[in-house]
């Protein structure tokens, strides 16, 4: 993939498409990509497109397609940081290719769409997402539900991201040239818009947090903040790729000190 500034900062979750059959050309070439996606933690994410009246698919917030894809891994440690960036290379790169898709976790029939997805005692489908081309115009379910969570609004840059310890905002010039690659964490979808994640800069490393949002607490089934993590990680990682830099992904907590709400994730050292 290439632009990835551009896909993160074009795409916007899609839940109304126009009814057109993804050609069989973008078909081969998701299909493609989906075998090959790898992510920094080692942990295989397997993809799966679904058609609705086959499975028994249902999502009400979804009109015009009836293509899905979903994706299962294995229930080990990290594995939903793993996840959230695997699906997440998944989904940009559809967006290269024109396709729509929107993250779903807790608005679809999950038993048959787990049923599809053939998972096994140690397996678990985070989420899904529904594939097609978007159509001209929302629904006015979507245009509510996007209005709602305020999807096109982020926290600002010195909100989330800290120089040396969470007491010293960052701000986008202090950041240099990590500025750009924290600016598309910044715009990284989340559940329901909550934004989780923070970043400390500190020694020339850049160390990711998942800050717990109220309601949000993290269980074994589904933590759903650890996903978005995941996407944060995987927009941070594809940047400084592109931008020409070598980061090191590592899981070495620096010791930084933070809130109770505040849990350590994982590091990238810049070369």
């Amino acid at each position: 993939m290439e632009n990835i500034k551009e896909l993160v900062k074009n795409r916007r979750s899609v839940r109304t498409y126009d009814g057109r059959v993804i050609t069989a050309e973008d078909n081969a070439k998701l299909c493609a990509f989906m075998e090959n996606i790898k992510n920094p933690y080692g942990i295989n994410v397997q993809f799966k497109l679904m058609n609705a009246d086959e499975h028994g698919l249902k999502c009400p917030v979804v009109v015009g397609t009836d293509l899905y894809i979903g994706g299962k891994i294995k229930r080990v440690p990290s594995a939903f940081e793993a996840f959230g960036y695997s699906f997440e290379m998944l989904v940009l790169y559809a967006q290269s290719l024109g396709i729509g898709t929107v993250w779903l976790g807790g608005t679809m029939n999950r038993p048959a769409y787990e049923a599809a997805m053939e998972l096994s005692e140690d397996e678990m489908m985070p989420c899904a997402t529904s594939l097609g081309y978007t159509a001209n115009k929302m629904s006015l379910r979507e245009s509510m539900m996007r209005k709602a969570i305020k999807a096109d609004e982020r926290f600002p840059f010195e909100s989330l991201f800290f120089d040396g310890s969470f007491d010293v905002p960052l701000t986008e010039n202090a950041a240099g040239e990590l500025a750009c690659p924290l600016e598309m964490v910044r715009w990284a979808p989340s559940a329901v818009n909550k934004q989780p994640w923070r970043a400390v800069v500190q020694d020339n490393a850049v160390h990711f947090y998942l800050k717990r949002s109220s309601g949000f607490g993290g269980h074994d089934k589904l933590d759903m903040q650890k996903v978005d993590i995941g996407i944060a990680l995987c927009h941070f990682d594809l940047t400084v790729q592109e931008l020409g830099m070598k980061p090191i992904f590592v899981e070495e907590d620096p010791g930084i000190p933070h809130d109770e709400s505040t849990v350590y994730i994982a590091s990238y050292r810049m070369e």
